[in-house]
């Protein structure tokens, strides 16, 4: 069913679609792992064309501890991987991420993955703001939402959350848009791809729930 059909139909229904505030928090100089290009990852701190290669034939990574492990097998120290993630990471999802993966957010330390766990579920970055703004400045604030996401409705969410999702413009925006309703996860990784390859519908998946 095209978008236009669905609209005229939810009308019909009396289903009243509200745009999802979950989104990937916003960069503050942070960059995406997985979408980070070769010659930006070069100049990532402690990074050689070694690691980088390796880094690139991993991708795309599902967690940031898989990350870890490669920077470990690599030889780099904790410290040193600390000083990389200050540059890239992978996104956790606010609402699942275990605390190690929390702990690996540079200066979160386990105060702040006790209240990162103490809020959940999290259901937008307004809540995160007034929450998490508690107990630290707003531009302490802006730095640890850039390293988390939380999942957006594909049936619901704005432009604007779909364009948060790293490597998502115009074209899949669209194509996001196209296919709804979606009835489940499966159908929007048959939908999606036919446009991208298997493994960039894995790492889109991770962004998006159907609700």
């Amino acid at each position: 069913m095209r978008l236009a059909q669905w609209f005229c139909v939810a009308m019909w229904a009396g289903i009243l679609v509200v745009p999802a505030s979950a989104q990937v928090g916003k960069s503050v100089g942070l960059a995406d792992v997985n979408t980070i290009s070769q010659a930006d990852l070069l100049n990532v701190p402690h990074m050689n064309p070694q690691i980088a290669d390796a880094i690139l034939a991993a991708r795309p990574f599902d967690s940031i501890t898989q990350l870890h492990e490669l920077l470990l097998s690599h030889k780099l120290s904790a410290e040193q991987a600390a000083e990389v993630y200050a540059k890239v990471f992978v996104h956790i999802n606010l609402n699942t991420a275990t605390r190690e993966e929390i702990l690996l957010i540079p200066g979160a330390g386990k105060k702040m993955a006790r209240e990162f766990d103490e809020y959940r579920p999290w259901k937008s970055f307004k809540q995160f703001d007034k929450e998490i703004g508690k107990y630290v400045g707003p531009d302490e604030t802006a730095r640890l939402a850039q390293y988390c996401f939380i999942p957006i409705n594909l049936n619901t969410a704005s432009d604007e959350d779909i364009l948060s999702i790293p490597g998502v413009g115009p074209k899949l925006l669209a194509e996001f848009k196209e296919y709804r309703p979606y009835q489940s996860l499966k159908q929007f990784e048959r939908a999606i791809g036919k446009y991208v390859d298997e493994k960039e519908v894995r790492r889109l998946a991770r962004y998006v729930t159907v609700e």
